[in-house]
């Protein structure tokens, strides 16, 4: 199970976008690839008329995926890289107690969400 979610603050930490910082835009679990707004932009080449955005087509710039162990979420207190762990914690839904995970910065001890 990966620890960072879509729309999660994560800094890049290998690479050659090393230190950007940006929000996660889609994460595919069967290759364990991230994308991240802003950050690991490449050129691509488009053919005119194969998408509504650009119909004249030319070189763009769009953002690539990279493997997931390149990044690292932001601790919320201090704007840093940290690792991420669990605890549960008891919450009151629908009038009944239930075990619910909350994922924690492991630099600070403050929850992330």
């Amino acid at each position: 199970m990966a620890k960072i979610k879509k729309g999660d603050l994560v800094v890049v930490i290998a690479g050659r976008d090393r230190g950007q910082q940006g929000r996660v835009l889609e994460i595919d679990k069967e290759r364990d690839r991230v994308l991240v707004e802003g950050v690991h932009r490449v050129t691509k080449h488009i053919k005119p008329g194969t998408s509504r955005d650009n119909q004249s087509g030319g070189i763009v710039e769009v953002e690539a995926a990279m493997h997931i162990s390149n990044v690292m979420l932001v601790d919320p207190e201090t704007k840093k890289g940290t690792r991420v762990g669990y605890r549960t914690a008891e919450v009151e839904q629908d009038g009944r107690t239930r075990t619910k995970r909350v994922r924690v910065a492991k630099r600070s001890g403050k929850d992330v969400e």
